[in-house]
């Protein structure tokens, strides 16, 4: 069983990687703001996965919230800075 978990862990980590460095720049700043909900998803996911009977999965899931947590925060960030740069003074 920990062998899948850690299969899986990695091949989310690939295929997001892959997928980041395919976004062009200019595209990056306003899709932020709609990956801050698939990061809140992936904050529940992780949460639940510390409740499988396992130490890895348990190291792997806290690991999981932590970085979707950064992501999800450093996503709001952007997004209220991008905003802002539309604000009439």
């Amino acid at each position: 069983m920990d062998i899948n978990i850690l299969t899986v862990f990695i091949l989310a980590i690939f295929v997001g990687f892959e997928i980041i460095t395919k976004v062009p720049p200019t595209l990056h700043t306003p899709l932020m703001s709609g990956s801050n909900a698939i990061s809140g998803i992936a904050i529940v996911g992780a949460i639940i996965s510390t409740k499988i009977n396992s130490d890895i999965s348990t190291w792997l899931g806290l690991i999981a919230v932590i970085f979707a947590t950064i992501n999800c925060v450093g996503g709001f960030m952007v997004t209220d800075r991008m905003l802002k740069m539309f604000k009439r003074k």
